[in-house]
């Protein structure tokens, strides 16, 4: 089957020997009807010539003796071996230009098909027959003039039959066109077999699924604009499979990546929950063990248990907001905030920290800065990086100041003049659980989350973070958040 359809010739092939079959029937028979309308027409000339003899001898038909000097007086105008027949209506022969013939010796000529004809008809003709009486073929003209029947006739010898013969010159001529309306076929065949060829190309590409490769232009016509219209689709419908694999590859690293940072985080949530509930429970057993411990070391270890609590109470806080973060990014509830509101209520919040450790502000809040966002989660912005400012910079001051709105985002410098970060921890300042100072950062309390959930309550905002020294020392952190 496979060797059957290899072997199959092109569209453009089957098309030009179907347009040659139907020229050669067509040609076939046209020639068959033009033959045969050229013998009749001939043909008929014949009968008409020997009619016009018929008409004259029809006035003499009484007197043979008459009918014998009109014949020998119109013998060179006459055809060869003319041979004339007088006869009543009933068929029998009264003359006939064959002398030697007795009239008594003729049969009856009612049945002739060319007598026939013409007591129906008044005339008619037989173009070939054999005469009974001479054993020669012979064309029959007979015409009727009232009571009797003269037919003309004529041998039917090579002379004759040149006379009836068809032009055969009309032959090689529609030969000739039909050689020429061939070749112009292929001609003109040629694009739309070529352009059959296209769409088989592309249609087993297709199949395959490959991209459509360059398979040559279309004509500007029905059958092009189909052809393009179907190749555009088929563009179409390959870029938005592309577009979904790659999106579905992009989800699916997506899911991989969030597997991990949750495999981590539960990993790292567990390391950080260790910690206090093992200083805590240390303590509590030491306690319980220990029932005579003098009370100022009872009070010491309670006092840490607190601690350490506080510590543990704090951690959980921030899971559960970073897990927040996480799971609920489209579906935050987003009201109008004053910004300058947010940030006087965390220094207010903040204040008796700030007194213990002798840190001023220094603001410059335009008082007409709105957006849209979500109160809770900017206050924990501001919250964290004054938190952090205060626990690990050692800084008298602090540097709040907003711009904005530029490209309907307001950006926001937090600094301060304490001791800075070292250049190759900050890159990793905003990851989650990272700490610069490990020891002081859990002796003071730290979760290690609180950078991480100030990059994503801004990311949820539809902004962006970075932190770079000071000048003059400290750090500051530049961000941005989207207006509306």
């Amino acid at each position: 089957m496979g060797m059957v359809l290899k072997n199959k010739p092109s569209f453009h092939v089957r098309l030009f020997l179907t347009l040659i079959l139907l020229l050669g029937l067509f040609l076939i028979a046209f020639l068959i009807f033009q033959f045969s309308r050229e013998k009749t027409y001939k043909v008929e000339r014949l009968n008409a010539q020997l009619q016009v003899l018929n008409s004259q001898l029809s006035h003499h038909l009484s007197d043979t003796i008459v009918i014998d000097s009109l014949l020998q007086q119109q013998r060179p105008d006459l055809p060869e071996d003319l041979r004339v027949t007088v006869m009543d209506t009933a068929g029998w022969v009264l003359y006939d230009t064959e002398k030697k013939i007795l009239l008594d010796s003729f049969t009856n000529h009612s049945d002739r098909p060319e007598v026939v004809l013409t007591m129906v008809n008044g005339s008619g003709y037989t173009i070939r027959r054999l005469s009974e009486t001479t054993r020669k073929e012979y064309f029959y003209s007979a015409r009727r003039a009232g009571g009797f029947i003269v037919r003309s006739a004529i041998p039917y010898s090579f002379t004759l039959k040149e006379i009836l013969k068809v032009d055969r010159l009309f032959l090689p001529v529609m030969i000739s066109f039909a050689v020429i309306i061939s070749i112009l076929s292929l001609i003109l065949t040629r694009p739309l077999g070529r352009n059959i060829n296209r769409l088989k190309k592309f249609a087993q590409l297709a199949d395959k699924g490959e991209p459509v490769q360059d398979i040559g232009s279309f004509p500007k016509d029905e059958l092009g604009e189909i052809s393009n219209h179907i190749i555009q689709l088929y563009s179409r419908l390959q870029q938005t499979k592309k577009a979904l694999e790659t999106e579905h590859k992009v989800v699916l690293q997506q899911k991989q990546e969030q597997t991990l940072l949750k495999k981590q985080l539960t990993q790292n949530i567990n390391h950080e929950l260790k910690t206090p509930v093992s200083i805590i429970q240390g303590y509590l057993e030491t306690l319980m063990d220990n029932p005579d411990i003098p009370q100022d070391k009872q009070r010491v270890f309670i006092e840490n248990c607190y601690k350490q609590s506080n510590r543990l109470s704090r951690l959980l806080n921030d899971i559960s907001t970073i897990t927040r973060m996480d799971e609920a990014r489209q579906i935050i509830n987003k009201t109008e905030v004053h910004l300058n509101d947010i940030i006087q209520d965390v220094f207010l919040e903040m204040a008796k920290h700030l007194q213990e450790k002798n840190i001023k502000i220094v603001a410059d809040i335009p008082p007409d800065t709105v957006l849209k966002g979500s109160p809770e989660m900017l206050h924990s912005i501001f919250r964290n990086l004054t938190d952090n400012a205060i626990n690990y910079s050692g800084c008298d001051t602090i540097f709040v100041s907003v711009t904005g709105p530029a490209r309907n985002f307001y950006t926001i410098l937090f600094a301060d003049n304490g001791i800075g970060i070292k250049e190759d921890h900050m890159s990793r300042i905003f990851e989650r659980f990272y700490r610069i100072d490990t020891g002081r950062s859990r002796l003071l309390g730290g979760t290690g989350l609180g950078l991480s959930i100030v990059k994503n309550a801004i990311l949820l905002h539809g902004g962006s973070i970075r932190a770079s020294k000071r000048h003059g020392g400290g750090v500051e952190f530049i961000f941005t958040l989207k207006k509306e």
